[in-house]
């Protein structure tokens, strides 16, 4: 598509940033890889733009959206901020997969879905930071997919999904996590993580050093993305499996495809989408958003997933799979 840009992930070409950074200021939309997943981008501080995200997406306009940041500066400018220890942990946390929900300055009611806060994130990749700051502007962006559908680890998914509806498609390979970031916010004397994701409870609790708990709530007015509505599913049915020899006997009807660790894929011996190992569940993460995809693409009428054990990066995929299943398990 002549849409679509290829891009070095490490070493992107300047004149195609100029390029993507000038759509981005003038008010386009422009879809790019993170480390975590690719993003629909737009000028975060100009409403009209950050509507088109909306409109082509599908997206609720009450479900708010990150604001990506290159620098401190930035973070000053659309939020209230960070200080004292919160701040210097920050500093050594960004750029990465971390998102904090803060008060908002200077940036309007459509990113933010009329709220009085901000969700911010500074990406450790060079893509998004160079485009960010060659656009001049701090930039709101979703995942980059229709609303409530996998999200996209490789340019080619954002195709599937946006098209031509994108004013540009900066394709810089596969995203490394597959997961989007962690959400958090301060309340009190504890750190509220609000979507799990590629930042770990387990790092959280390092770098801060202060209780950390895990959000329930499904709140009318979410302050984050991915606490209200259904995300992540395929368009075919998929259901959770906890129990191996019920998985097992599932996949002998032949009209189920497995989607699991290669552990236990051998025993399962029917048509699988593998995952990776249970050793590496950062492998997991990475598969799991194209398998759901794989399973749309499939001959099979319904899937069934595996569960995996709610460590580290875990706690993430177990938050996508449950979403994506819309709480359905065997």
């Amino acid at each position: 598509m002549e849409n679509v840009r290829k891009v070095d992930p490490v070493n992107p070409d300047i004149r195609v940033m100029d390029e993507a950074g000038a759509i981005i200021a003038g008010g386009g939309t422009v879809a790019f890889p993170t480390e975590t997943v690719y993003g629909l981008g737009a000028n975060a501080l100009d409403d009209d733009a950050c509507k088109k995200i909306f409109e082509i997406k599908g997206r609720q306009q009450d479900n708010p959206i990150i604001v990506h940041i290159s620098d401190f500066d930035q973070l000053d400018y659309v939020s209230q901020g960070l200080s004292g220890k919160i701040r210097e942990a920050f500093e050594m946390i960004w750029p990465g997969p971390l998102t904090v929900v803060l008060d908002k300055k200077n940036v309007g009611s459509v990113p933010t879905a009329g709220l009085g806060s901000v969700a911010v994130r500074m990406p450790a990749h060079r893509v998004p930071q160079e485009l960010i700051r060659r656009s001049g502007y701090p930039i709101a962006a979703p995942s980059a997919n229709k609303s409530g559908r996998p999200s996209p680890v490789y340019a080619s998914e954002v195709v599937e999904d946006l098209g031509k509806k994108v004013d540009m498609i900066l394709d810089g390979g596969p995203a490394s996590f597959g997961v989007e970031s962690t959400v958090i916010i301060f309340r009190k004397d504890e750190v509220v993580i609000l979507r799990p994701g590629a930042f770990s409870a387990e790092d959280i609790k390092k770098f801060f050093n202060i209780k950390v708990s895990i959000s329930g709530e499904v709140p009318d007015a979410p302050v984050s993305p991915g606490m209200k509505y259904r995300h992540y599913a395929p368009e075919k049915e998929l259901v959770l499996g906890t129990d191996e020899d019920r998985i097992i006997e599932e996949c002998k009807s032949g009209n189920v495809l497995f989607i699991g660790s290669s552990e236990l894929a051998k025993k399962v011996n029917s048509e699988s989408v593998i995952l990776g190992s249970r050793e590496n569940l950062y492998e997991i993460a990475r598969n799991l958003f194209p398998s759901f995809r794989e399973l749309d693409r499939s001959e099979y009428p319904r899937g069934i997933i595996e569960g995996f054990e709610e460590r580290g990066i875990g706690l993430a995929i177990m938050n996508r799979i449950r979403k994506a299943t819309g709480g359905k398990v065997i």
